[in-house]
């Protein structure tokens, strides 16, 4: 060793001693502030070594190399949410909603402010693997009365909102949630999000894994660990057991896949996880295969290390391109697996695909209707929650009923809908009864079965559409009119953050604002996409129409349906398979060919 040290090793050393030199000046501030002036409490920079310094330091290395934080890094450095609950309580005492910098800070508590579509918070949970007690569903629901507006709305990760809740309730909420021993903590802003699990885990009869053990590792590790919040941007985490019920692992970030290993592999036969990366399809992109194998007891290990790259060199300066896939792309697959390899302290190990035993196929509507587990004598009830809304008269009845005639778990799936597990032969017709009675349905048309819709303009700042109203109109008039035979997934999110993964459905809609005039006036509209799939099927959807006005949406989804009906291959095809084998154009001139007795578009909203 000479002494001398390379370019990089010198702008690396330049931004960590930076990053130091601001954490010292930010406790510094805080101690010498004059008083009544806004300056983080001391405490809000931590010292080298501290949990927060791994994203101290790669903040300075990006003003180092010339490079402009984001608005959301520089308030995070500021003062970080996490030491910031005493001035939320304040707020909350005075009434008082945020503005911008808290708006993003209140988020790592799961805090949504939400004007200017509702002036109030959202609070979204965590649900480790989508399981909670029947006692805590039935407690949460206590809360939206409470708090909220009494109702919640199951989302695409298994997971529950809770809406409409005043300033002054917004500690309130966040204590009550663990007061049932759930959180909150962490389910907004740049932190790994809920992390998802087979809907079926440990009542599967295919299943390869029980997930629930390794999602609940995974849950636990980042709630205890601050050095894994503050990332560059959000992050998503998926165990897939291969159960019946896609769990859409294809879609996270890091993507865990039960797989079986066949005897002759340099690994020993039997089921571990293939490790998946980069999945965004917002940004239209699938998670890509390694070729790594993880042993299911190393996958916490291994998620850490992948995280922990990922915060030392993600984007911090353009947020549109801060997710992990734009890291893929940047460095390529093979030198960010090294980076994880030099983290980890061995080699990870890959096995080559014909070792690989085909997965289970999953079935699309698994999730709905009564299905036999595993366990001799007992089903599981899905049950439809129309574009996942629940009245909290609905979850208190439902908690009932899975604690009266199931084994007491509520499961949340991605599919905006939920199971109850563990019902006797004897008490299914019972449970089934008791879920129409309270006004929703165990059983579903192919196409409300598939039916996902994000919150959409009533509750949603960036929505161009009101997704929910939509998505049950296009069900109620499609409902009446088109019997299908196969299942098919209607997806409807309103803007460009996909929360309803509207590329991955058999139909994709986008929120979007059509103008109806010179003047300038626009109206509730989408552009539509078909051909998305998910699994085996993977495909991002391809743009069919654009600026459809939102009133005349149901029309052209009997249209399309009807056409694919008509002109299918055989009873066989399914709507993904048709619309592959056929152009963009020549789908048009077949949608655009089929009859309707529609008047106008005033028809479909009565």
């Amino acid at each position: 060793m000479n002494g001398d040290f390379t370019p990089e090793q010198k702008r690396y050393l330049e931004g960590l001693a930076s990053g130091l030199q601001i954490a010292r000046a930010g406790r510094g501030a805080a101690a010498s502030k004059p008083s009544g002036a806004a300056a983080p409490p001391a405490s809000s920079m931590n010292p080298a070594g501290g949990p927060d310094a791994i994203h101290l330091a790669a903040m300075a290395r990006t003003e180092a190399a010339g490079k402009k934080l984001s608005d959301p890094e520089k308030w995070k450095r500021e003062e970080h949410p996490f030491d910031a609950y005493a001035r939320l309580e304040d707020q909350a005492l005075r009434n008082e909603f945020p503005k911008p910098s808290d708006n993003f800070r209140w988020r790592y508590f799961g805090l949504f402010y939400v004007a200017p579509a509702q002036n109030a918070y959202m609070c979204r949970l965590r649900i480790p693997n989508g399981i909670l007690s029947h006692w805590q569903f039935s407690g949460l629901a206590d809360v939206a009365d409470r708090y909220g507006g009494g109702y919640a709305h199951a989302t695409t990760r298994a997971n529950l909102q809770i809406r409409e809740i005043a300033a002054e309730h917004a500690t309130h909420v966040v204590e009550a949630i663990q007061d049932l021993g759930l959180c909150s903590r962490g389910s907004g802003a740049d932190n790994i999000r809920n992390v998802t699990g087979d809907a079926t885990a440990g009542i599967d009869r295919q299943a390869l894994l029980d997930t629930r053990s390794f999602a609940r590792s995974w849950h636990f590790h980042v709630l205890n660990d601050r050095s894994l919040s503050g990332l560059p941007r959000k992050f998503n985490v998926a165990f897939d057991g291969g159960g019946a019920i896609p769990t859409l692992e294809d879609t996270n970030d890091i993507g865990f896949q039960a797989v079986e290993v066949r005897a002759g592999a340099s690994i020993p036969p039997g089921c571990c996880f293939r490790l998946i990366l980069g999945g965004i399809t917002g940004h239209k992109d699938f998670a890509s295969d390694t070729g790594v194998m993880i042993r299911p007891d190393e996958s916490t290990k291994v998620a850490d290390a992948i995280v922990r790259v990922f915060i030392e060199n993600g984007d911090r300066t353009d947020r549109n391109k801060a997710r992990l896939k734009y890291l893929l792309d940047s460095w390529g697959f093979e030198k960010f697996l090294a980076a994880v390899e030099s983290k980890l302290g061995y080699g990870l190990t890959r096995i080559d695909k014909s070792f690989i035993a085909p997965r289970p196929a999953q079935h699309r509507q698994a999730h709905v209707g009564a299905h036999r587990q595993k366990q001799e004598g007992f089903f599981y009830l899905g049950v439809v929650l129309p574009v996942g809304k629940l009245t909290t008269a609905q979850m208190r009845e439902l908690a009932a009923i899975a604690h009266e005639c199931g084994d007491g778990d509520i499961r949340l799936t991605v599919w905006q809908n939920l199971l109850i597990s563990g019902i006797s032969d004897e008490r299914l017709r019972e449970a089934q009864e008791r879920i129409e009675a309270c006004g929703l349905d165990w059983k579903a048309s192919s196409i409300r079965a598939g039916l996902v819709a994000c919150t959409g303009s009533r509750g949603c700042k960036f929505a161009a559409a009101d997704t929910k109203g939509d998505a049950e109109q296009i069900a109620a008039w499609c409902a009446s009119r088109v019997r299908l035979d196969q299942p098919i997934n209607i997806h409807l999110t309103g803007c460009h953050h996909s929360c309803a993964q509207h590329y991955i459905g058999d139909i994709g809609l986008i929120g979007a604002r059509v103008s109806i005039n010179d003047d300038g006036d626009t109206v509730d509209g989408y552009h539509v996409f078909v051909g998305g799939g998910f699994g085996l099927d993977a495909a991002i959807g391809r743009e069919l129409y654009r600026d459809v006005k939102a009133e005349n949406a149901p029309l052209l989804i009997e249209r399309m349906l009807k056409a694919y009906l008509a002109h299918r291959a055989d009873t066989s095809e399914n709507f993904h398979q048709f619309t592959e084998r056929h152009p963009i154009p020549g789908l048009r001139q077949l949608i655009d060919a089929v009859e309707s007795n529609v008047q106008n578009a005033e028809e479909i909203r009565a």
